[in-house]
């Protein structure tokens, strides 16, 4: 009974330690935004938390968001970008997967917002495009 309990320890260690390595090597490289957080530190940066909760900049917000969610041809890249509104100003952050996404999502933002009134501060997503999403 002793014996089996041992060689049975002994299978599973070699197991696990023979798996460890596989595992570490299957594992995915975390993204790295240290430039993205880097730019948005930066002064005179608009971030998420500097947006307004007046019910006019919440209404802009909201119906820019509902807009660009309703459009289900838009990567969920699009659907994830940053929308800061303050004193009636947008601003758009974030990634999209192609410079059409960028001009869909910058398109709907003015349409609520009006001409003038949208800062477009997305990029595309390096080595994306638009049919993977």
């Amino acid at each position: 009974m002793e014996f089996n309990r041992i060689l049975c320890t002994g299978l599973l260690a070699g197991t696990l330690a023979s798996v460890g390595p596989l595992a570490a090597q299957n594992t995915p490289t975390k993204p790295d935004n240290t430039k993205v957080n880097k730019r948005d530190r930066s002064e005179g940066a608009v971030t998420a938390d500097q947006q307004k909760m007046n019910q006019p900049d919440r209404k802009i917000t909201q119906e820019i968001r509902k807009a660009v969610t309703a459009d289900k041809s838009l990567s969920t890249y699009a659907h994830n970008v940053k929308i800061v509104t303050q004193g009636g100003s947008v601003t758009l952050k974030g990634p999209v997967r192609s410079e059409e996404e960028k001009k869909a999502v910058l398109a709907k933002a003015t349409e609520v917002a009006g001409a003038g009134k949208v800062t477009d501060e997305m990029t595309v997503a390096p080595g994306k495009n638009a049919s993977s999403r």
